[in-house]
């Protein structure tokens, strides 16, 4: 009660001896979140009013909901108050409206929301420098089916359609450990999200950095490599990079004829993640665009089919340069894994926003002229192909059929050359017309807004916290399992298991025991797990209670 109505801080964190606590699990992960900053900062950049639950409650509840696959706070409702609290050592957890008040409090200064999830990044980077030296780069569409709010409308390649929605640009190592994230309203690309935001933080927080000394005695010396797909492909964007010493990795956008087969040869190549892959390769140097020379590197598939590879990182082996580029697969893996076990590809806020920056958007009028334009040369592609065939078959034709035959191929002709000239007629006019314009010129009716950042991140850093968390967890099971694609899902079996609760005052220890789980195999991975765990000397956060693991 004093909790509730302010007049002490927060509610005191209490365990009980407690048997069959469902989804207790979760706190094996405890330790992991913790290590990957999940409360490291959170005193510095967030305060919360007075009340029941602080600021630690919080924050473990959004990292334990993540791990237990409540995917946004509205599941929540579904849940178990009593239990969940019996987690976090109070009698329930809050009700959906108390969270989300809480997380729309936290978030309401977006400057906070940005500098803690820029410390967390910087801290991962730090702790990896190797991992931080290779970054890949792509874009996820977080689209919108409403009709309430005008959000800007992209296209969404795994939809294969225009819709609405905001743009969450990622940065990953080759494992697919997120680092962080962008999100955009603009429909501007990835070169310009790279060049004006993404670069800048990286060269501001990469690690191991070369300095200007080392750059100008070696100039082959990258600071880092940014690999990305062919929707960064831009000899211009590649020479600027490399002006500032920033190596850029992606795939030939145009490929040419294939290389003689003699060129390849047969290399044994160890990706990020260990595994060794036989491939065969070719190298040639390529000069890009009349701009820039580029290494340019083959791979040769059974079928026949070769894959180009460019990159401008000219001190690295070219069997490293290709491990890296086929592993961008790891950043794919990575989103289709956080969209169906994280939900990162919802809006999880609702509170619209203008713009105070100057932007050029597609001017929709060039969008719709381009639009007849790509679907009149669709159409007049059909129509020449329908009149290659009447030519074709015209020369078998009894007299009697050709004088039908000359007037239909007269009609094709005369509906070809007038689509022709309206072709050409739509290409000058969009020519003419400006492809990109200032927001501010927009028409009204085609002004669109973004959904506030800071709320989104918040949720989106909580999520790569546990993200990592659980990667570190599964690098420790991968060990005592047959397969490695096995550890995720045990790993996802061992949240949810029910665990008995035992505090000891006075050792003031709390031991997590663990149900055992449906294989012998299972438990061998988690009797190590558990060995792991307490090798941390874990406190459980807001007491003093070293936490112990166990298998029962």
């Amino acid at each position: 009660m004093a909790a509730a109505t302010g007049m002490i801080d927060h509610a005191e964190v209490i365990f009980g001896d407690l048997q069959d606590v469902r989804g207790g699990g979760v706190l094996f992960a405890l330790p992991a979140l913790l290590m990957n900053g999940l409360l490291k900062y959170s005193d510095k950049f967030f305060k919360l009013p007075d009340g029941y639950y602080s600021l630690y409650n919080v924050f473990l509840l959004l990292g334990f909901m993540a791990l237990a696959r409540v995917k946004n706070i509205e599941r929540l409702r579904y849940q178990e108050p009593g239990e969940w609290g019996r987690i976090l050592g109070l009698d329930r957890i809050p009700e959906v409206r108390t969270l989300r008040e809480k997380v729309s409090f936290l978030s309401v200064e977006e400057k906070n929301v940005s500098q803690w999830s820029g410390r967390l990044s910087k801290d991962w980077m730090d702790q990896n420098p190797d991992a931080a030296g290779v970054l890949y780069v792509d874009g996820h569409v977080r689209t919108y089916y409403g009709s309430k709010n005008k959000l800007p409308r992209r296209y969404v390649s795994r939809q294969k359609l225009t819709l609405r929605g905001m743009t969450d640009y990622w940065v990953n190592d080759a494992q697919g450990r997120p680092f962080f994230t962008i999100s955009s309203a603009f429909t501007t690309g990835l070169l310009d999200i790279l060049e004006n935001e993404i670069v800048p933080h990286l060269v501001r927080d990469v690690p191991g950095q070369p300095d200007r000394q080392e750059l100008k005695s070696d100039p082959y010396c990258p600071r880092f490599v940014l690999i990305f797909d062919r929707e960064g492909y831009s000899p211009e964007f590649f020479q600027r990079m490399w002006e500032t010493r920033i190596a850029c990795q992606t795939y030939q956008k145009y490929p040419k004829q294939k290389w003689p087969e003699a060129e390849f040869a047969k290399y044994a190549v160890k990706m990020p993640h260990g595994e060794i892959i036989e491939m065969e390769l070719a190298e040639r140097g390529f000069l890009l665009g009349d701009k820039i020379w580029v290494r340019e590197i083959h791979r040769k598939c059974r079928s026949g089919h070769q894959t180009s590879v460019l990159s401008t990182d000219f001190q690295a082996d070219f069997t490293e340069i290709a491990a890296h580029m086929f592993s961008r697969w790891s950043q794919e893996n990575f989103f289709k894994y956080m969209m169906e076990n994280f939900d990162i590809d919802s809006l999880t806020g609702h509170k619209l926003y203008g713009f105070n920056e100057t932007k050029h958007v597609v001017n929709p009028m060039y969008r719709q002229l381009d639009g007849k334009v790509r679907s009149l040369v669709g159409i007049l592609g059909r129509k020449k192909a329908k009149f290659h065939d009447l030519q074709m078959n015209g020369s078998e034709l009894t007299p009697k059929k050709m004088e039908q035959y000359e007037q239909k191929k007269g009609e094709l002709r005369e509906e070809i050359d007038f689509m022709q000239k309206e072709l050409e007629s739509l290409k000058k006019e969009r020519k003419q017309t400006k492809r990109h314009i200032p927001f501010e010129e927009l028409a009204d009716e085609e002004q669109f807004y973004r959904i506030a950042p800071a709320r989104k991140q918040l949720l989106d850093t909580v999520k790569m916290i546990a993200y990592r968390a659980e990667t570190a967890m599964a690098q420790v099971l991968r060990e005592s399992l047959g397969r490695k694609d096995d550890t995720r899902p045990l790993l996802r079996q061992i949240y949810n298991a029910d665990i008995d609760l035992v505090p000891d005052e006075n050792n003031k220890t709390l031991t997590v025991k663990l149900h055992r789980l449906t294989n012998p195999q299972s438990d061998r991975a988690v009797h190590l797990l558990c060995d792991h765990l307490n090798d941390t000397e874990t406190i459980y956060p807001g007491t003093d209670f070293k936490l112990n693991f166990e298998l029962v």
